[in-house]
């Protein structure tokens, strides 16, 4: 059984989390300090004792983990041919936008969200149209549905990226409004590539809905991708998986992946993920269980000692966002000032558009000690700001 407890220093390990100075905590990319699972240490071992590397094919026993995870874990039994291997969902995203779209398209996204999907739109030479999530006086976010479908049935929107559970504001999306998603996307001609990497890291006895579960409209014109590398810490392993159960789309976005190199995997790739499917259920489940006790306490501990600072509640990620609105200095500006003063390392949240500019997140997939650490460190640097 892991120790989620257990303090790894993982300093001078070519870690890009743990590049920071010596006084420095870094909580900041989503990029938890917690040993893996070890049935994954130990595929990972046995592969190696071949000694052999050359290249590899993906063997159907690597979708039936897949299947049989999303099957028990999250009630949706996919098919297997609907799935193709990829190296990681960021790539899927990335090659998805090339395919899918047209140099000068709209790319539809709702901030604040994953500043990367921002990269994968510009870098393609499309354009980032964003219909901003909604924050209400009760600290909660919602969907403002007329500018949604305003901005789906502009002509040249051909694409919406769904962040499915949602980062950094950490939403479960339910069945009725993936549906109603689903539903405006099919009428407008948008096809929905749903990014499902944080689908794992859900509180206790709140699971998360996978988009092409829904109905058929939602399944005929999606794309699906998943991974474990948030949820067993693999990101280095770079494995993923993309479904589409859509024949036509399936084939467009298989002939992208391949066209990209981005379809071949690294010999631990395969038995990593397999063990991580097969063998990874109660591991997440107890990890779960102590990330959900860790933001717990972030939520106490600033409601009780950072004045100005709300911890938004959240039932998804390891992340926490933090609403620092109060403060009255924006957050590219504050997190650098927590930094330099505290060496508390969080991410701006000017950086995820939207009203990102008011919050801070936090990632809290470390033992209870750095967080602890790491709340006092923000707790100096709040009462520090003049």
């Amino acid at each position: 059984m892991t120790d989620f407890s257990e303090l790894i220093d993982r300093r001078h390990t070519n870690s890009m989390k743990w590049d920071v100075k010596d006084n420095e905590l870094p909580m900041w990319v989503a990029d938890m300090d917690f040993r893996t699972l070890p049935a994954i240490t130990e595929a990972i071992q046995e592969r190696a004792k071949s000694g052999i590397f050359g290249y590899e094919e993906v063997p159907q026993a690597y979708f039936d983990a897949v299947q049989g995870w999303f099957e028990s874990e999250h009630s949706w039994r996919s098919e297997t041919a609907w799935m193709i291997f990829s190296t990681g969902v960021v790539p899927t995203i990335s090659s998805s936008v090339r395919r899918l779209t047209n140099v000068g398209d709209n790319v539809l996204i709702q901030a604040p969200v994953y500043n990367i999907f921002y990269n994968s739109i510009l870098n393609n030479g499309r354009h980032v149209l964003s219909s901003d999530l909604v924050f209400d006086d009760q600290g909660t976010y919602h969907i403002d549905w007329d500018d949604l479908e305003a901005k789906m049935a502009e002509p040249l929107t051909t694409l919406m990226i769904l962040c499915n559970p949602h980062n950094p504001v950490g939403i479960i999306w339910s069945a009725e409004t993936l549906a109603r998603i689903g539903e405006l996307a099919a009428k407008h001609h948008v096809v929905v590539l749903s990014d499902e990497i944080h689908s794992d890291i859900t509180a206790p006895g709140k699971g998360y809905i996978p988009f092409a579960s829904v109905n058929k409209t939602n399944e005929q014109n999606c794309v699906v991708a998943v991974a474990p590398s948030k949820t067993f810490n693999v990101a280095a392993l770079h494995a993923a998986t993309v479904i589409v159960p859509n024949e036509g789309l399936r084939a467009i976005v298989n002939r992208g992946l391949n066209s990209d190199e981005l379809a071949e995997p690294n010999s631990f790739a395969i038995p990593a993920t397999i063990a991580a499917y097969t063998k990874g259920h109660q591991w997440v489940h107890d990890l779960r269980a102590y990330i959900e006790d860790n933001k717990q306490t972030v939520a106490d501990f600033v409601a009780k000692n950072v004045p100005g600072v709300k911890a938004i509640a959240g039932d998804a990620t390891y992340l926490v966002w933090l609403d620092t609105s109060k403060v009255g200095m924006p957050s590219d500006k504050l997190e650098q000032f927590i930094r330099d003063q505290t060496g508390l390392y969080l991410s701006a949240g000017s950086v995820y558009g939207g009203n990102g500019r008011d919050f801070l997140r936090m990632n809290v997939a470390c033992p209870k000690e750095r967080v602890l650490d790491g709340l006092e460190r923000l707790k100096q640097g709040i009462a520090a700001v003049k």
